[in-house]
């Protein structure tokens, strides 16, 4: 077994909101430390992996980078199942995709699993000369609506590696829990049952579902 497929467990997240916001770009930067300039639009769906360490557990996410444009919004709607994370961009130079995020929220509730973890992400701070949704009016906005919030900038890393390790450790937290509560209510002396774990079929590169947060 290579030292990539030594994990604990294995969170599915998705990257979510309007074309050209940088979504490609924080995928690339976190799992490569990569940036392109000339990245084009993601045509589709295309995922990268990357482990992490979190409470001495190691943690692999696997992150889809779902296509923003209108035409793929039927393909990509069947990605969200088995997420139990999902990153909600939108460019706080460009006021329109801030104002899509509530059509994406929607989305992202009609399609995901009810628990997933979202973290909306003003991405781009870099352009603070050309900023156009304030960090107050986001903030708001995700206080309503029960989400987490950053400001990121793949072109500088800036808050990258903050926003997918605050996300994934969140995710993690949810699921120890849920194990103890299930262990808990274990009839079986010393039995346990485990919520999200790696098994067999997380490590095989074409089961699009590798986990899902249980009741």
């Amino acid at each position: 077994m290579s030292k990539d497929d030594e994990y604990d467990y294995l969170f599915k997240v998705v990257l979510i909101g309007d074309s050209g916001v940088g979504k490609s770009n924080l995928l690339s930067r976190f799992t490569r430390n990569e940036f392109s300039l000339e990245s084009k639009s993601t045509i589709g769906v295309e995922f990268a992996t990357r482990s992490i360490e979190v409470d001495e557990k190691t943690i692999k996410a696997q992150i889809w980078d779902t296509a923003g444009q209108e035409r793929y919004r039927a393909i990509t709607s069947a990605y969200y199942r088995g997420a139990v994370g999902a990153l909600l961009v939108y460019d706080i130079a460009k006021h329109l995709t801030y104002e899509n995020v509530e059509r994406w929220l929607k989305e992202l509730r009609d399609h995901a699993d009810t628990n997933i973890v979202i973290m909306l992400v003003g991405n781009k701070s870099d352009l603070r000369h050309l900023r156009a949704v304030t960090t107050e009016e986001a903030k708001a906005f995700s206080e309503r609506n029960s989400l987490s919030f950053i400001e990121t900038s793949a072109l500088d890393s800036t808050n990258v590696e903050t926003a997918f390790t605050n996300i994934l450790t969140e995710i993690h937290h949810i699921v120890s829990q849920r194990q103890l509560e299930n262990e808990d209510r274990e009839d079986v002396p010393g039995g346990s049952s485990i919520v999200i774990d790696k098994t067999d079929d997380m490590s095989s590169t074409n089961k699009p579902n590798p986990c899902q947060m249980c009741g």
